[in-house]
């Protein structure tokens, strides 16, 4: 499997995740690391499963990573396989925000397919450290990521057709 991963980090938290996530899935093929490129360009990368991560900053996504999301033309990402992840404190998504949801709303948007949900990691302060085990956490998330994407690439993909009580629905969905 071949993949690229891509992060913003400030502190170093949300790099040592994506280290930790690329040393992990290593053992299943080729990974290539790559900090959000300045200016936020998007530029298209042969990979069988797309990560992308950073830090939640104001309920938000960083500058960095929401100018490299921008950029992303729709349906650049058609068929590809993807996850989303971010640090933020360990409260309720609702009271910090989450980054995570936001990149994979963004390379949903992308014509992307997630193989997990997105994950948030922890830090105990602003500037870090990570709350302890997040290191390992971020392991086990990437053999989840490995596992679901061997899954589906054994899963035949079907059209489903959605038929509504409502036939007047279905011109609105």
């Amino acid at each position: 499997m071949n993949t690229l991963i891509i992060y913003d980090s400030h502190f170093g938290n949300t790099e040592q995740l994506a280290r930790s996530v690329a040393d992990k899935l290593a053992s299943y093929g080729t990974v290539k690391l790559f900090r959000v490129p300045e200016g936020g360009a998007f530029e298209r990368r042969e990979a069988d499963m797309l990560i992308v991560g950073g830090p939640t900053q104001r309920h938000r996504t960083s500058q960095a990573m929401r100018a490299f999301l921008e950029s992303i033309p729709r349906s650049a990402l058609q068929g590809q396989t993807a996850a989303a992840f971010d640090t933020r404190y360990h409260l309720s998504a609702f009271v910090t925000g989450s980054a995570a949801t936001r990149i994979a709303a963004g390379l949903k948007r992308a014509g992307a397919s997630l193989v997990v949900p997105p994950e948030s990691f922890f830090v105990a302060k602003v500037e870090g450290p990570l709350e302890q085990g997040e290191i390992e956490r971020a392991g086990e998330w990437a053999e989840q990521m490995y596992a679901a994407f061997e899954a589906s690439k054994n899963t035949p993909q079907r059209k489903v057709e959605v038929k509504h009580q409502y036939p007047l629905m279905d011109r609105w969905l």
